[in-house]
């Protein structure tokens, strides 16, 4: 069915030595009268010269240089943090809801974004009594009753969930809403749609909410097979390595969203309809997107918040 980590890396930080100001001129040291000893002898007169150039605190009490672990994700001059290891999932169930069914099947791919390859991934099944989703996803409960390891498989996911920064699926509302259900881990880290939270450029041609299918194929990627778990995961994940302008898409799919509905007569539904907005769902007799602030100000016709009887927005 369609639908964070911080970094390993450790550097020295050499950023709290303090910077010195070089001496204007070395200090004069007294030249002791004939017959008499320099006081001090010669360490003193070395230690006295040293003093006089650096402190002593300064060098008796600086530390030494530490190992510090860098903050996961990247930033430039002007712009928010972005993730460096995004959770690629996808889940396989026996139904819609969440309350009533099971998953049935977990893929994950962990992704390196400044690198754009594939980590670590992972596939497995999960015993189920019956699947009545069989004719979608192919995968007979039976089978998934078959001996085998699926409790490393699913610690091994905790791991490079634990290893990641964001969490990204196709479809979020619907493969988040199955986590915290026994045995699956709850999961508290950032998500990412890439159904609805990334503007896909207008030269793909995509509709606003593409298919993984048409995603995958947009960016030539061969499709060679449709709802299982891991498949899925894959063709996002070389969906990101073939994205020049990965790290945009991200930043502008991780901006806060609320949803908005379009005020638009009846004639002129298809304005909201070409962008992107949806009819009925989430929000039932009206015509409805989440939306950031930076995208309300690039619409062309009026809307308001969903929860809001205020004036609309435009």
């Amino acid at each position: 069915m369609e639908k964070q980590a911080m970094s390993s890396d450790l550097i020295a930080q050499p950023s709290f030595w303090p910077e010195l100001e070089p001496a204007e001129s070395a200090p004069k040291l007294r030249q002791p009268k004939r017959g008499q000893q320099h006081p001090g002898a010669n360490a003193s007169v070395l230690e006295s010269a040293l003093v006089a150039v650096v402190p002593v605190d300064l060098i008796d009490q600086s530390p030494a240089p530490s190992l510090v672990q860098l903050p996961s994700f990247r930033s430039g001059p002007a712009s928010p943090r972005l993730p460096e290891r995004l959770l690629i999932l996808d889940t396989e169930t026996t139904g819609l809801q969440s309350e009533r069914h099971h998953c049935i099947e977990i893929g994950a791919v962990l992704f390196h974004v400044a690198e754009r390859a594939v980590l670590d991934q992972v596939s497995f099944l999960l015993p189920c009594q019956d699947n009545p989703a069989e004719p979608i996803n192919g995968i007979s409960a039976a089978v998934s009753r078959t001996p085998q390891p699926w409790q490393a498989g699913l610690h091994f996911f905790e791991a490079m969930l634990d290893a990641a920064d964001l969490v990204v699926a196709h479809n979020v509302k619907f493969d988040r809403a199955w986590f915290g259900r026994e045995p699956l881990p709850a999961i508290s880290k950032p998500w990412l749609c890439t159904m609805e939270d990334i503007r896909w450029p207008p030269s793909l041609h995509l509709k606003p909410t593409p298919s993984v299918r048409d995603l995958a194929l947009a960016y030539g990627v061969p499709v060679w097979a449709a709802h299982r778990a891991l498949t899925d995961c894959i063709y996002i994940a070389q969906v990101f390595e073939r994205c020049g302008d990965l790290d945009s898409l991200l930043q502008e799919g991780l901006e806060p969203r609320q949803l908005y509905r379009a005020c638009l007569s009846y004639a002129e539904r298809h304005r909201a309809r070409e962008a992107g907005f949806r009819w009925n769902e989430p929000l039932r007799g009206a015509w409805s997107r989440r939306l950031s602030q930076r995208e309300v100000t690039l619409l062309t016709f009026p809307v308001e918040l969903a929860d809001s009887e205020g004036a609309a927005a435009t």
